[in-house]
């Protein structure tokens, strides 16, 4: 997660990344089954990938449905993708993102889960005084944009409520010192807030401590009243899911943590296996449950589809870093401040390098997509249109957000 309340800070850099972000002319398309038939009968394979490799079995281990419901009168082989341009091309033009658009845009409905998702963070307390600028930032829109299976406000605000909670966490415990944040406590405050997020029994004499420190707490609280709301929507697997991600989330929060109280600097591998956990798979790992369905276990924890799953929720924070590295704090880490301290990049061949593996990151979930696709069940199938889906209503409202674009005059 990124900086909340950082102030918009405009350069060359930024305004690059914000326009690669926002040129749509070729962006693949938002149906995931139409991108694969489109490339089924395309000769050649993926350039291999040191980061990906491709030559992984080529089943699931599934009994059940083999054939797409989309795709059966395709070759039953996994679709090809065209060459990736190479990593270490020495231009200086930034490739095109390989990253969809949104498949559903409804702005009422959007505005109707941003409403009452800042109505639910007056009442639990979080960002006090500042619920204007949480308005402005449109979480609810990205919710809706970002889990279009489903046109019910409700259902998407039990997922804005953790979403805004899990950026609230961030804030209040590691970024904003003017909200508490302080490094050298992160780790010891998420350890008490994760015990709200998967709840601990007590003893009975010490409950009534636990009871107002979340009371008392607004992060703990806004964890715990949006889970509950979350809850009504997810089966017991689901919520565990989610509840692991977390977990993930912040042990990596805790990570980026010590980097500052040490004042040590990532080298750009070790950051990027920290963004890998610290990326968007907590929001992204409810894109069944938000949509009324659910992935099989067995389907869900596939090294297959845990890999591509990866590879797209790293991908789409990448976006975010790209926006948000003139903005992060001087102490703060981003892919392209990585790659400038260790690599010497300037700012701009930052940008296109960070582009070009968030690139390398989509065709490879592309590539295990296709093969899936074929392979997989009707739910699978789904489950992987829908995280594409998400990809590409994340990608609109990283280009569209007051979050990361001052408001006209």
């Amino acid at each position: 997660m990124s900086r909340l309340l950082a102030p918009t800070v405009s350069g060359d850099p930024a305004e690059l990344a914000a326009a690669v972000l926002a040129d749509m002319r070729t962006a693949p398309v938002g149906e995931l089954s139409a991108l694969l038939a489109d490339r089924a009968d395309r000769p050649d394979p993926p350039a291999p990938s040191l980061l990906f490799p491709t030559d992984q079995p080529s089943t699931l281990g599934m009994a059940a449905a083999r054939l797409p419901l989309l795709l059966a009168d395709r070759p039953k082989e996994p679709a090809p993708l065209p060459p990736e341009p190479a990593v270490d091309d020495d231009s200086d033009e930034v490739p095109e993102l390989f990253c969809p658009g949104p498949v559903r845009d409804n702005p009422a409905l959007g505005e109707e889960v941003n409403e009452r998702m800042v109505q639910w963070a007056g009442e639990v307390g979080i960002y006090d005084g500042r619920l204007d600028h949480l308005r402005s930032c449109g979480f609810g829109r990205l919710i809706m944009l970002t889990h279009p299976g489903t046109d019910d406000a409700d259902r998407l605000l039990a997922a804005a409520k953790v979403v805004v909670a899990e950026w609230a966490s961030d804030d209040y415990y590691l970024d904003e010192e003017e909200m508490g944040a302080d490094p050298a406590m992160t780790a010891a405050r998420f350890g008490v807030l994760y015990g709200v997020v998967d709840p601990v029994t007590l003893p009975r004499r010490y409950r009534h401590e636990l009871d107002r420190f979340i009371k008392e707490e607004p992060i703990a609280l806004a964890f715990r009243t949006g889970m509950e709301h979350l809850a009504k929507y997810t089966t017991t697997a689901q919520m565990g899911r989610f509840q692991h991600q977390m977990a993930i989330l912040f042990q990596a929060l805790d990570q980026n943590a010590s980097w500052r109280h040490t004042g040590r600097r990532p080298a750009v591998w070790e950051y990027y296996m920290h963004r890998y956990h610290n990326s968007y798979l907590p929001p992204m790992i409810l894109v069944d449950a938000i949509a009324g369905y659910e992935l099989p276990a067995q389907e869900f924890y596939h090294p297959r589809l845990r890999r591509a799953f990866a590879m797209a929720g790293m991908a789409a924070v990448l976006l975010n870093d790209l926006h948000s590295m003139d903005k992060e704090a001087d102490d703060d880490i981003s892919l392209p401040i990585a790659l400038m301290e260790e690599e010497g990049l300037s700012r701009e061949q930052a940008v296109k390098r960070t582009v070009e593996i968030h690139n390398e990151l989509m065709h490879g979930f592309v590539t295990e997509a296709a093969g899936m696709y074929l392979e997989g069940t009707p739910m699978l199938q789904r489950f992987l249109a829908d995280t594409w889906a998400w990809c590409g209503g994340s990608r609109e409202w990283h280009a569209t957000s007051k979050r990361y674009h001052k408001q006209e005059s």
